[in-house]
């Protein structure tokens, strides 16, 4: 009781009040303190990123595979490379692979900030020759980066006025009565913004304020006193987050780019319904589940934690939402701006208008003066993430004008022998597997996308099976980034708020992984199959 007493004195001279939602603005979330294991990988990420640079780019020379002395292959492989010949690697092939390998190194160590490394892969892009400078600076520009921005400007709109926290406050004052119904509440919360909101990190920072103060309710407070109810809303709600964006083609950038790569291949629009038709119940379904496997498995709540922990903590959001008043013109505009918005999406098929160009009229409209809603200085945008992806887009165009992704996939599948004859199962089996488990190392979604959806559109080309059959289950799984923080922006952001542990992330994510790629062969089996996608299912089983 003591120390109760003492802790809440501590609080009020530090004049921290938990339940004020201001507090859990990005901008003044606190550092988080590293573990011992981040500190030492923080400490080593550096000179092993320099060191592994330097060993790939000056050591290994042009057709390099043809020095591996035949007598070290199995006797099956040596057969592969004598008739197919081992494939050669050019110097800009080489220099590709020794800058993504020391990224990945940074990145996954956070030596240095996520964002100070995306820059520093540019100008290695542009110094080695892979990429001339006007491509390389030029990836800031990008359709999909222009996306994020105008989401982020409406995002802003929806923050200003109110409105989306009027809506979330309202269905939890309303649904969440429990600690289990607070977790779905969030669950149909971020269903809801994914069909409105085009970048995962602004649903993130629009969400973060409610579900911090709701987390001090039930005395989750983060640092060292974590416990299972913290790590239940912030685990979840990233989840949700990235799930959520993955039923719709209008969820994230990387949705669209994927679109568009297909599109490109096949010459066949994908559109919003088309998208959605496809996935949005896949989302739905893993989105139940990881609410089952978190409070189920790793994190169930203790007796304590499924009560309010703050005496009349629940009446303070009562109280937020009181002080919202009755909803304004403003809330008003902001509400019909995405209706509108919403319904242009969901129509692209018969007006022709990409999801982008949408994003961009109604940011207009926003910004526009006396009519609109905001002004260009109530836009936050954090710049830093978009300095982050932009590294990510330019290291994609790095591998695309070094076809480095397509020369050492053909290379892994000569070596596998697999023939022309090889069946369906087995690529769409590998192809979802290789999308899905990237998360392991790859740091972007973006990058993913225009690393695995090509190759997706090649393997089907060179087996002779339609496109979408492949590509399109693969770009469906895009939106899996959230086992370790470095997997997206919404992961970095989320790991801040110092509510659960990488391991904590690591168990759950690498199972809800898993699980999503399990559900996605058995779609592949029916649901794909019956909207056409898979020509006769998976296995052909049914």
């Amino acid at each position: 009781m003591h120390f109760k007493m003492k802790e809440e004195q501590l609080e009020t001279n530090n004049n921290f009040d938990p339940l004020d939602m201001n507090n859990y603005r990005i901008e003044r979330l606190p550092k988080r303190a590293k573990s011992k294991v981040e500190a030492f990988l923080s400490k080593i990420g550096g000179p092993l990123a320099v060191l592994v640079f330097v060993f790939i780019y000056f050591f290994l020379k042009p057709g390099f595979l043809q020095s591996i002395d035949p007598s070290a292959l199995t006797d099956y492989a040596r057969n592969i490379f004598d008739a197919k010949g081992l494939p050669e690697f050019s110097r800009m092939n080489i220099a590709m692979m020794a800058i993504f390998l020391a990224g990945i190194v940074l990145w996954m160590t956070e030596a240095i900030p996520n964002y100070l490394t995306s820059l520093i892969l540019i100008i290695a892009l542009v110094l080695t020759g892979v990429l001339g400078e006007k491509e390389a600076y030029a990836q800031l520009g990008h359709k999909v980066m222009w996306l994020n921005i105008m989401s982020f400007v409406l995002a802003s709109m929806l923050v200003k006025t109110g409105l989306a926290k009027r809506f979330a406050l309202w269905f939890i004052v309303h649904f969440g009565k429990y600690s289990s119904s607070i977790f779905l509440s969030f669950l149909l919360i971020n269903v809801v913004l994914s069909a409105f909101i085009s970048a995962t990190t602004a649903k993130a920072a629009i969400l973060l304020p409610i579900f911090m103060v709701i987390s001090a309710v039930y005395g989750a407070r983060g640092g060292d006193k974590k416990n299972n109810f913290g790590r239940n809303i912030v685990l979840q709600n990233l989840f949700y987050i990235n799930i959520g964006a993955s039923g719709f083609l209008t969820g994230s950038g990387a949705n669209l780019l994927a679109a568009a790569l297909i599109t490109g291949a096949t010459g066949v629009d994908i559109y919003f319904t088309d998208w959605m038709k496809g996935n949005f119940l896949v989302a739905i379904i893993l989105m139940f589940l990881g609410y089952i496997v978190a409070t189920r498995i790793f994190f169930p709540l203790k007796k304590e934690e499924r009560l309010p922990q703050i005496p009349g903590g629940m009446e303070r959001l009562k109280e937020e939402l009181h002080k919202l008043g009755k909803m304004n013109f403003q809330e008003i505009k902001s509400m019909m701006l995405f209706l509108g918005i919403l319904a242009m999406w969901s129509t692209d098929k018969y007006h022709g208008i990409s999801p982008t160009a949408v994003a961009f009229i109604g940011a207009i409209i926003a910004l526009m003066p006396r009519i609109g809603i905001l002004k260009w200085n109530d836009v936050d945008i954090p710049w830093h993430l978009m300095l982050f992806s932009a590294g990510a887009y330019t290291l994609g165009a790095g591998f695309k004008a070094t076809d480095l992704p397509a020369l050492s996939v053909n290379a892994t599948f000569d070596a596998l022998g697999f023939g022309e004859q090889t069946p369906f199962w087995v690529l769409y089996l590998a192809l979802t597997f290789a999308m899905a488990f990237s998360a392991l190392i790859f740091q972007s979604k973006t990058m993913r996308t225009m690393i695995f959806v090509p190759i997706a559109i090649g393997v089907a080309n060179r087996f002779g099976f339609s496109v979408i059959s492949l590509a399109l289950p693969v770009a469906f799984l895009i939106e899996h980034v959230y086992m370790l923080p470095f997997n997206s922006k919404p992961a970095a952001l989320l790991y801040e708020t110092d509510q659960y542990s990488m391991t904590d992330s690591f168990k759950f994510g690498f199972t809800m992984l898993v699980i999503g790629w399990l559900t996605s062969i058995v779609m592949g089996e029916t649901w794909y199959r019956y909207l056409d996608i898979t020509p006769n299912g998976v296995f052909g089983i049914f």
